[in-house]
């Protein structure tokens, strides 16, 4: 294993900590449902099929998820007004207040990461991190801002 497999792995697990560390502040709402929230953030109004697909699981396993979060009125499902046989998925406000929490709650421990990196060090970290998460899919442009 190098040394950047290394820093690879104690990253991620680190970052995972800070995800469980989170979901739990938040009371009764798993990493993976909040997973299948912000999926559902990034993708309003997607079928059920396409956020098993995203999720990697089975539409069964989504199915409960969804069950579970409209149940606790986290996620709204509303029929496809030219499809009466579809339904779209939708957050719901309180879904959404729930993902600004666990979103500031996770960029409030990596923040204090970032202020313990040397200063001269501080913009490589954030434009290293932009390119990874461009690599990744992720949205660069505002980690970039998040870690300046």
């Amino acid at each position: 294993m190098t040394e950047d497999d290394v820093a690879l792995l104690t990253v991620a697990r680190a970052v995972v900590g800070i995800s469980a560390r989170a979901a739990g502040r938040l009371g009764a709402v798993s990493v993976a449902q909040l997973r299948a929230l912000t999926l559902l953030r990034d993708l309003p109004g997607a079928p059920l099929a396409r956020l098993a697909a995203e999720l990697g699981v089975t539409v069964s396993t989504a199915s409960r998820s969804v069950e579970r979060l409209v149940g606790a009125g986290l996620v709204d499902r509303r029929v496809v007004p030219t499809n009466r046989r579809a339904v779209e998925l939708h957050l719901t406000p309180v879904g959404e207040d729930l993902l600004t929490r666990y979103d500031q709650s996770r960029l409030a421990e990596l923040r204090a990461w970032l202020d313990r990196v040397p200063r001269g060090g501080r913009a490589a970290v954030g434009a290293a991190l932009a390119d990874l998460a461009a690599v990744a899919g992720g949205a660069a442009g505002v980690l970039t801002e998040e870690l300046r």
